[in-house]
């Protein structure tokens, strides 16, 4: 129960994290019986986890075996896989669905990646990801550019030009959003990244709410991060 009550805090206790990693859960559907689930560099397996809850024959995979070994405690743990993203091993249509949390702006190649989660994916089976977007980073380049280095950020994506992307992998997009969509919210994302780091997400959770009514009132054009669903041809 201590292991379920620090992942939970360190997960759902975040300004974006909730709302973002709640959206994809919610396009994975309430009930997944039956159904197997790979999370892509999912860590310590805890959001691969509550699909678990739902019924998925869950498994995360990631490179960080220091993290899956905290996983392995966690409750509901999911099947915990060391591999690459690159090279995911599993065998082609091999998965019911597959999820990706802000973890393909990380890749040395994301559009690989990409190619790989299509690979496993079974005809009709769902993708749902999230990326780092930051479409206003040129306005603020110094924030931009720690965020990229604190965080290892190799490429950003729109729901453009990850459509473009999946198109050529044989998925099509179903829907996305942004989120932190108006120009404050931007720079408040990019400065808790920047002189926040994790610590500064996790402290400004009360936001969430003033956030979400934010995006709201706001085009679903742009922000700092990008989620979208889409379906194997």
């Amino acid at each position: 129960m201590l292991s379920d009550a620090v992942a939970f805090a360190g997960h759902q206790i975040h300004v974006c994290r909730y709302r973002e990693a709640g959206t994809l859960l919610r396009w994975l559907g309430r009930d997944l019986t039956g159904q197997v689930v790979v999370d892509v560099a999912g860590g310590d397996g805890y959001w691969a986890a509550q699909a678990r809850r739902r019924g998925a024959r869950a498994v995360s995979v990631d490179l960080a075996r220091h993290k899956m070994l905290r996983g392995r405690r966690l409750s509901n743990a999911p099947a915990l896989v060391e591999g690459d993203a690159l090279r995911l091993p599993f065998r082609d249509a091999s998965a019911d669905r597959v999820m990706s949390i802000c973890a393909v702006e990380h890749f040395d190649d994301g559009p690989a990646a990409l190619r790989e989660m299509a690979r496993i994916l079974r005809p009709g089976g769902d993708l749902v990801l999230s990326a780092d977007c930051l479409s206003r980073r040129g306005e603020w380049p110094h924030l931009f550019d720690a965020h990229r280095r604190r965080y290892h950020v190799q490429r950003t994506y729109t729901h453009a030009t990850l459509r473009a992307l999946l198109d050529e992998c044989g998925l099509d997009v179903l829907e996305h959003t942004y989120q932190f969509r108006s120009r404050a919210a931007e720079r408040a994302y990019l400065t808790l990244s920047a002189h926040g780091g994790r610590i500064g997400f996790n402290a400004a959770a009360p936001l969430i709410p003033l956030v979400a009514l934010s995006d709201r009132r706001h085009p679903n054009t742009r922000g700092s991060i990008v989620l979208l669903r889409a379906r194997r041809r």
